[in-house]
């Protein structure tokens, strides 16, 4: 299976040796993509099953080992603030887990679990 080619455009993160006292950690920048992924497939999904939300929230907690440093589990909270049953919830769900780039490779390197949930 071929990778799909990454943008041309780069985008560099603004860091200092010193730190800075508002930009993300590695591990934060790490959870992020994952929160950007699940939110991303929602966006995209959403319409695709006629799935009606007014908003959604994700909720993400790392477990880091020290030595050797690394992260070993992620667990994630995704609420939604819906109208529809449960069972189109977990449709949902199944559906952010199921085709989310980075979601799907950090699963494959740590341990990836979580839950939906109506707000």
């Amino acid at each position: 299976m071929a990778a799909s080619p990454m943008p041309k455009k780069l985008r560099f993160l603004d860091t200092d040796v010193g730190g800075r006292p508002h930009a993300f950690n590695p591990a934060e920048l790490f959870l992020a993509a994952i929160a950007a992924c699940m939110i991303k497939g929602i966006e995209r999904v959403t319409p695709m099953i006629k799935f009606d939300l007014r908003d959604v929230e994700v909720k993400l907690h790392g477990i880091r080992q020290d030595s050797p440093p690394k992260m070993v589990s992620v667990n994630y909270e995704l609420i939604v603030d819906t109208d529809e049953t449960d069972q189109r919830l977990e449709l949902l769900h199944t559906n952010v887990r199921k085709y989310g780039t980075i979601s799907n490779s950090v699963a494959e390197a740590v341990k990836l679990e979580g839950l939906i949930r109506r707000r």
